[in-house]
């Protein structure tokens, strides 16, 4: 098999993102970059999953928006100084564990290399 360049890379990824998904029902987490604390940060929100195979607000049964809608508090917010701090926070040491499908730990785990990688460079981080 040839390598990829670059754009080719990006175009095999972009087919990848318009699969259909299944959501995780233990949750989804919102990650952003804490650049003046040198860490990485994940929030963690429950979620239900509806008949629909939508994720909706586990206390009202609301459908949950990707745009838009109220705040919502986290259930728990985890730090770490490495992608890897984090992700084995997430995986081996918190109770009840966060996620329970390996393809959202696989896609938790490309988001938090990215994230460290643009706290290295002093980038914006944006999720994906």
């Amino acid at each position: 098999m040839a390598p990829l360049s670059p754009q080719q890379r990006r175009e095999l990824d972009d087919a990848h993102s318009n699969r259909t998904i299944e959501l995780d029902p233990s949750g989804y987490f919102l990650i952003r970059v804490d650049a003046a604390a040198g860490e990485l940060v994940v929030q963690h929100f429950g979620n239900a999953i509806n008949d629909q195979g939508l994720a909706t607000d586990p206390d009202t049964g609301e459908v949950l928006s990707c745009r838009g809608g109220g705040p919502r508090a986290a259930s728990a917010e985890y730090r770490g100084r490495s992608a890897k701090e984090l992700g084995m926070a997430l995986t081996e040491s918190a109770e009840p564990l966060p996620l329970s499908r390996l393809d959202h730990a696989l896609y938790l785990g490309r988001e938090l290399q990215k994230a460290e990688l643009c706290l290295e460079q002093g980038l914006d981080y944006v999720q994906d």
